[in-house]
């Protein structure tokens, strides 16, 4: 995930109070939601699992057997839960010269509903672990449990709770994930970042799959409300800022997010403080698909950076909490429930 080019960080050194308080916090009820729809539990322990699944299968980097294995299975999943699949291969090229094979994998529930939201997670791993203090371990490739197989597992989770529920939301839901997001290098510039944006900094390598997806949408003419995208959603302790391009692009959103997860407990995750601007998924269906689209990633409070096992051998299954797990897929669950 060194395609992030955090710039412009400027945290709260303090977090504004909620006025709202939950009458408990396991994201069931509150004493504020008396006309909103309750949205069914979700099982952290079941997106723990889809989680360890992907990891067994080892780091999905493209152009490996591990990879083509684990985007089997993401899409296996997807049809098993009853969703709409589409595959979208495509070949992608990196900073330094290479060509992946990649395939962006979407599930869609509600497909014939016309007003739809996207939410997303890459699934692909970094291919080295650059960040790792030990340099022996630097040209390996990351095991990407939370950097990459938690987003993915907050869906799969959420996508079967929905698709079992007697009772679902009345939007369409698209379910992508991303591939080739995380090849990138933070030495080169790209003009396709910058005709998107007019601004100039790292995008050569990162978010392939998002940015073909934009040019490319699953279905012609598609279009989406909004879009939430999640990445790093897994580890114990998490802290997820008002990241700055959502707060660019889609505030509305970012507010209603937040808003839902201080009712329902879990504000100590979702932390009511602006963060810096991060090169990620949720830039190209801004820029390009104009499709709002949010991003809800751990940052740390006034360090900056990410998760302590970011782009290192130390990403694996011991970084992974299923409290967070908990916090991120009911917030979701509860948002997508009360759409209307």
């Amino acid at each position: 995930m060194t395609k992030y080019t955090i710039f412009l960080f400027a945290l709260a050194l303090s977090v504004g109070s909620c006025k709202e308080k939950p009458k408990n916090t396991d994201g069931t009820q509150t004493t504020e939601q008396t006309n909103a729809v309750s949205a069914p539990a979700f099982n952290a322990d079941s997106a723990y699992a889809y989680i360890d699944r992907q990891v067994k299968f080892g780091p999905r980097v493209p152009n490996t057997p591990a990879h083509v294995q684990t985007g089997n299975y993401l899409a296996a999943k997807l049809k098993q839960f009853g969703c709409e699949v589409t595959e979208q291969p495509f070949v992608g090229n990196t900073w330094d010269g290479k060509r992946l094979n990649a395939r962006n994998i979407i599930g869609s529930i509600n497909p014939k509903a016309t007003r739809r939201i996207v939410l997303a997670s890459h699934w692909d791993s970094r291919p080295f672990a650059d960040h790792d203090p030990d340099k022996a371990d630097q040209k390996k490739p990351v095991t990407a449990a939370n950097d990459g197989a938690s987003g993915v597992g907050v869906l799969l989770e959420l996508a079967r709770t929905i698709q079992q529920s007697s009772q679902k939301p009345t939007v369409g839901i698209d379910i992508i994930f991303f591939d080739a997001e995380d090849w990138g290098n933070g030495d080169k510039a790209s003009g396709d970042y910058e005709q998107a944006t007019g601004n100039q900094f790292d995008y050569i390598g990162f978010c392939l799959g998002s940015r073909h997806w934009a040019k490319n949408p699953h279905k012609p003419g598609y279009s989406a409300y909004y879009g939430i995208l999640l990445d790093m959603v897994g580890a114990k302790g998490a802290t997820f800022t008002k990241e700055g391009i959502s707060m660019q692009y889609a505030p509305s959103i970012v507010d209603n997010v937040w808003q839902m997860a201080s009712r329902l407990g879990f504000s100590q995750y979702f932390v009511d403080a602006p963060g810096g601007q991060i090169t990620d998924d949720h830039l190209a269906p801004n820029t390009i698909a104009k499709i709002p689209m949010i991003d809800i990633i751990h940052t740390n409070i006034g360090t900056g950076g990410f998760f302590p096992g970011w782009h290192t051998a130390e990403d694996d299954m011991s970084n992974i909490d299923r409290g967070t797990l908990k916090a991120v897929g009911q917030t979701l669950l509860q948002v997508l429930y009360n759409e209307q």
